[in-house]
Formats: C-alpha cells, structure tokens, sequence
C-alpha cells in the first residue's frame, strides 16, 4: 500500500524529533572533546576562525588598561619550560591534562616530586 504524503510527512516529523533529540544528548561530550583538543593542541581564536574576522571584545574590556602589549596575531609564543620528566625521557611542562605516562607512574605509587625537573 502506497503511504500519502500526510503519512511521510508525520514520519519526517518524527525522525526529525529523534535526530535533534540524540543530538542533544551528544552535545555536551563533543563540547568537552572539543575543549580538551583546544587545550591540548593550544589552539586560538585565530586557528579556528578566519583570523580577518571581527574580534568581539566584553564591554567592560573596551576601557581596561592592559601591563602588556598585545601579541600580533600568528606570533610564535616562548617555549614553556619542562617541569617534569621521567628515566624513559618522557616530559610534560605542567600544563593540560597529566599525561598517560606520568598517570600511570603516580598510581604505581610514585610521587609527583620524584619526577620534578631540578633547575
């Protein structure tokens, strides 16, 4: 039998519903595998949108006094400085997530010290 299309069209109605429905419950993982891929890779404004775009700036901002000039957009920031290493030569500066090598160090009962960099 040969469906009218009243019938598809309550039937794209619904599976609309279902689509935006998974989609809501997926949101907030992807939001959050987002945020930790900005932070590992350290990405900007500027890498993930097209860096001629209107920056939009707070209102309360438009009249602070900053202690340091701004950075031109695409300049290279200074190394950050290793804070921890392990025997193997793995390293981490201290920021982001921990890594896996030293997750795995610390609940095998070693202490967070024990890899500290001595300057």
């Amino acid at each position: 039998m040969a469906k009218s299309l009243a019938q598809i069209n309550k039937q794209i109605a619904r599976l609309q519903q279902e689509a935006d429905a998974l989609k809501a419950k997926e949101v907030p993982s992807v939001v959050q595998r987002i945020k930790e891929a900005i932070e590992h890779y350290g990405l900007t404004v500027e890498h993930l949108f097209d860096s001629k775009a209107p920056k939009a700036v707070p209102a309360k901002a438009t009249k602070a006094k900053t202690t340091k000039p701004a950075r031109k957009a695409g300049a290279k920031r200074p190394p950050v400085p290793v804070k921890f290493r392990d025997d193997a030569g793995n390293t981490w500066t201290g920021r982001g997530n921990r890594p896996r090598w030293l997750v795995a160090a610390l609940s095998s009962g070693k202490k967070i010290d024990d890899f500290a960099v001595k300057r």
